[in-house]
């Protein structure tokens, strides 16, 4: 049975329910009226669904499917086997408005039509064929999130090549720790770039990139720091817009995980699969279409910029942010959502936070009357996180909360058109995510087309069955701590491998997070229980020892239990580049472990980061 919590939080947000949005449309043909019914038979009738979607959302395919579904094992499900398609068809049919608009920190504003992208896609595909890429090879991109980048990822796609990206901020060792595995034939590179008023030179980086992949035989500057003619000339002659048309399960782009442990796993996701996959979360559960200017916060080393790519099919004009979020303040992305007008606008969880902590009422000072809904994702947004949105940024937008991984490039559980919004809840789980709780953990009881296709190298299967298949045989287990609740929300506390157990009372570190990063003074913080000791121990950024208001707040507002028995004020939280933080990695250095033992320092966001807990260790 599913573990169901005794009930979600109060309502911030009630649908419209006007018949219009595309979810609707698609559950009227279906004879659905409600969200609960639709979403039990998207995941009992696995087939019946992903078909009805296919319809739907007129997916493409040069040669038809022979089944949706060839068996449901996990691992092992097949999808759409015999279908023949491309990804890169299906993102460059769009018309209208912009296709891609890039913002930049580096240089100035860039906006391309629907036309003009499919022009450049055209002469960088023939620009690579020129440089001997063809179906099966990997072009790997060490870019920022740029319209540069989505051309050559477009023109790769087109020709049946594999794609692979990191974002700039990479170090040098964490690159080829994940270009090494695939062996790209060409590299694309930026020489630099600036965050925020900081010029940040990659010369050296790229270099050294570039010595140890042995496998590339050709390196692209495209020009952004400084001039290059690189781009120009890969592009210097015109070509035919076409498109490979390979199976569902043909590798389109393989991603990362985080890589804080080992070698990261190189993720194989496939054409049909993300198609799919993508087309149901921003058609239905985010209702962008053509209209729509839809923007994420994100760089190209993390998944949510291969869904904000995505946004080209369904048509909308996707616009690109390339900088830092703080920079000269917090207001930057909430000036992009009223200068680029966005409908819809994605971020963090910790940066809305940040925001609210700082005071900020975009709503008040920006032309936000655009703006239909705003995304979350990155860590759980609190109940104070969700009620300041509506309270300061607008009464009116979905406030869409999204949970899920680079493991399957999308999410799991999210928002809705259709159902209500509640302080601190995520609103439901996805159409054809058979989502439940089992013991605490979020598992997933039957396939997903955007399951991976394989890890790179993983030729029996071993490790891709060892990371999701083993807790829980036949289901996937993904390593969050949730609970459901009565309506059908979703509440994820946390990672269930940084779980806190003491006393017997299990405990998520995003409740602990919620409270201490409220404290006036406190910036950031991570907690994690030495379980051998029976010891908590909290790392806090902060201009102030807080320890007895941390545990004061912690006592009071939680439990006597939360309070940390330990607080060290540091400079600097370990987090991956994407904002990630080392819970695992940071306990185990606790316990004794070397600190490049247990995580890559190319990987992180500060280095540096790790020395500091080493020296706590040796001191406790």
């Amino acid at each position: 049975m599913p573990e169901v919590v005794s009930g979600g939080g109060e309502v911030l947000w009630s649908p419209p329910l006007l018949g219009t949005s595309a979810i609707e449309r698609f559950a009227a043909r279906r004879g659905f009226a409600d969200y609960a019914s639709l979403w039990r038979w998207s995941v009992e009738d696995l087939e019946g669904f992903w078909s009805s979607l296919w319809e739907f959302c007129d997916v493409r395919a040069s040669v038809p499917y022979e089944r949706v579904l060839s068996s449901r094992d996990m691992p092992g499900a097949r999808w759409f086997e015999g279908a023949r398609l491309s990804y890169a068809e299906h993102a460059l049919r769009g018309s209208g408005s912009a296709a891609l608009v890039g913002v930049s920190q580096t240089r100035d504003r860039i906006e391309l039509s629907w036309d003009e992208l499919r022009s450049q896609v055209a002469r960088c595909r023939a620009g690579l064929q020129r440089l001997g890429v063809g179906r099966g090879d990997r072009v790997a991109a060490y870019l920022p999130n740029i319209p540069e980048t989505v051309v050559a990822f477009l023109a790769a796609a087109s020709l049946g090549a594999t794609w692979t990206s990191c974002a700039p901020e990479f170090g040098v060792q964490a690159v080829l720790d994940r270009f090494t595995q695939v062996a790209p034939k060409v590299l694309l590179v930026v020489d630099g770039y600036r965050y925020g008023s900081r010029e940040v030179d990659r010369r050296q980086e790229v270099a050294a990139i570039r010595a140890g992949l042995s496998s590339v035989e050709h390196v692209v500057t495209v020009p952004y720091l400084r001039p290059s003619d690189d781009w120009s000339a890969l592009l210097a002659e015109p070509g035919e817009l076409a498109f490979e048309q390979v199976p569902a399960d043909h590798p389109l782009y393989v991603l990362y995980s985080s890589g804080t442990t080992g070698l990261p796993k190189a993720i194989v996701h496939g054409h049909g699969g993300i198609l799919v996959e993508h087309l149901k979360v921003l058609a239905l559960h985010a209702d962008l279409g053509p209209t729509d200017r839809f923007s994420w916060f994100t760089t190209t080393g993390w998944m949510m910029w291969n869904l904000l790519v995505s946004g080209l099919l369904v048509g909308s004009t996707v616009v690109q942010f390339d900088g830092d979020p703080g920079s000269p303040d917090l207001d930057v992305l909430w000036r992009l959502c009223e200068e680029e007008r966005l409908t819809w606008a994605g971020m963090s969880a910790p940066f809305l936070m940040a925001c609210r902590k700082a005071g900020l009422r975009p709503g008040e000072h920006h032309d936000l009357s655009a703006l239909r809904a705003v995304g979350s994702t990155g860590a759980p947004l609190p109940a104070e996180g969700s009620r300041w949105v509506y309270d300061a940024v607008k009464g009116d937008v979905l406030l869409s909360s999204i949970s899920g991984g680079t493991d399957v490039c999308s999410a799991f559980v999210g928002g809705c058109p259709t159902v209500p919004v509640r302080a601190g809840v995520i609103s439901c789980r996805y159409l054809g995510a058979a989502v439940d709780v089992i013991d605490g953990e979020l598992v997933v009881t039957q396939p997903m087309p955007s399951m991976p296709v394989g890890f790179w190298g993983d030729d029996d299967g071993r490790r891709y069955r060892g990371a999701y298949f083993e807790t829980h045989p036949g289901m996937w287990t993904h390593g969050d701590r949730a609970e459901l609740t009565p309506e059908g929300g979703v509440i994820i506390s946390g990672r269930s491998d940084a779980t806190l157990n003491r006393g017997g009372v299990r405990i998520g570190t995003a409740e602990i997070y919620r409270v201490v990063e409220d404290i006036d003074g406190v910036e950031d913080s991570l907690v994690v229980h030495l379980d051998v000791d029976d010891v908590l121990v909290m790392l806090v950024v902060a201009d102030h020892d807080p320890t007895e208001e941390v545990r004061a707040a912690l006592r009071s507002q939680l439990s006597p239990r939360h309070a940390p028995d330990e607080v060290h004020v540091v400079a600097a939280i370990p987090t991956t580049l994407s904002g990630k933080k080392l819970e695992v990695p940071v306990k185990r250095i606790l316990g004794g472990a070397d600190p490049d033992a247990v995580a890559s320092r190319d990987a992180l966001r500060d280095p540096s980061a790790l020395d500091v807990v080493a020296e706590i260790a040796r001191s406790r």
